[in-house]
């Protein structure tokens, strides 16, 4: 197992301050926005499920790095987290079925439990995560029958999403060879 502090993966800290950094900014970029124009128009209350929502980003990264060595299963993670971030994005911000607010869009939180449990079952093993990218593709096209079934299209949107989890599995399964 390789760490963070070891040099090699993260070429010592910069990349690690460039990741923070970079989601600090982030979490600023409203803050800015709303100085200049009243479309944004952020309580703290969004900008707290913001931070935590690029807390927990920035904590799969490190957790990714920290965890192998491997730059495919490093890069598996770093793409299934952002993933999962733009999935809770759209479906805060304007729902991804319909409005925010409907219901269906609760679906969606069944295809990141299927990641997490599925990364606890694995215990974090890339040929198992492999699989759980797997099982989060297909929780993605049921999401999007369901969906149908009343009357939505999201087709496209699934389309995306299935093949984000997908290239994540080829990663993780590129991991799994190479890591003795």
């Amino acid at each position: 197992m390789t760490g963070a502090t070891d040099g090699r993966g993260w070429r010592g800290q910069a990349w690690r301050m460039a990741l923070w950094g970079g989601l600090i900014a982030l979490l600023l970029l409203p803050l800015a926005a709303m100085q200049v124009t009243a479309e944004v128009a952020w309580d703290s209350r969004d900008f707290a499920i913001f931070g935590v929502m690029l807390a927990i980003v920035g904590g799969a990264i490190e957790a990714g790095v920290r965890l192998s060595g491997s730059p495919a299963y490093r890069l598996a993670v770093a793409i299934a987290a952002v993933a999962g971030f733009l999935l809770v994005w759209a479906n805060l911000a304007v729902g991804v079925i319909g409005n925010e607010d409907n219901p269906l869009n609760a679906m969606f939180g069944g295809i990141l439990l299927v990641g997490v449990l599925g990364a606890a079952i694995a215990r974090f093993r890339a040929s198992g995560m492999a699989r759980t990218m797997i099982a989060m593709a297909a929780a993605q096209v049921v999401v999007a029958v369901v969906a149908q079934i009343y009357g939505h299209f999201i087709w496209p949107m699934t389309v995306v999403f299935a093949a984000i989890w997908l290239g994540s599995a080829a990663l993780f399964r590129k991991a799994a060879r190479t890591t003795p």
